[in-house]
């Protein structure tokens, strides 16, 4: 399976491009937020961790839309890297203690969910590039 390199269309100017990438780059913020948040969550008394589903594919829909404004894999990943900087976020804790992430199963899982996806999906779009880099020239 190979992953389609399409031409990204231009944006109408850069500054709207720059825009749309600092809200996707919050956006993948507030998903790691949420997701921690949720990430307690019960379904009577069994674990129900359906805030890791969520993330993947929200992380995943964040960099696609990003790649339809650079074509540069760096600046398409800048979702994740805010996912990235709102999971340490949460990770590292408030005043007092408080921790809203625990020493647990399902923490370990929502980081690789959330981020392997839209890293393979960026790593075989930079593997694409390359390859075809090679055959031109």
């Amino acid at each position: 399976m190979t992953v389609e390199s399409h031409p990204v269309e231009p944006p109408v100017s850069t500054a709207e491009a720059r825009t749309t990438l600092a809200l996707l780059t919050f956006d993948g913020f507030l998903c790691a937020v949420l997701s921690v948040l949720f990430l307690p969550a019960y379904l009577g008394t069994t674990p129900f961790p359906v805030s890791i589903l969520v993330a993947a594919v929200v992380n995943l829909l964040l960099v696609l839309g990003a790649r339809k404004f650079t074509e540069r894999p760096v600046l398409a990943a800048l979702p994740i890297f805010g996912w990235l900087f709102g999971f340490g976020l949460c990770v590292i804790g408030g005043p007092g203690g408080d921790l809203l992430v625990f020493e647990d199963w399902r923490t370990l899982l929502l980081f690789v969910a959330a981020v392997l996806p839209a890293g393979v999906y960026l790593f075989r779009v930079q593997l694409d590039s390359i390859v075809a880099r090679a055959q031109q020239g």
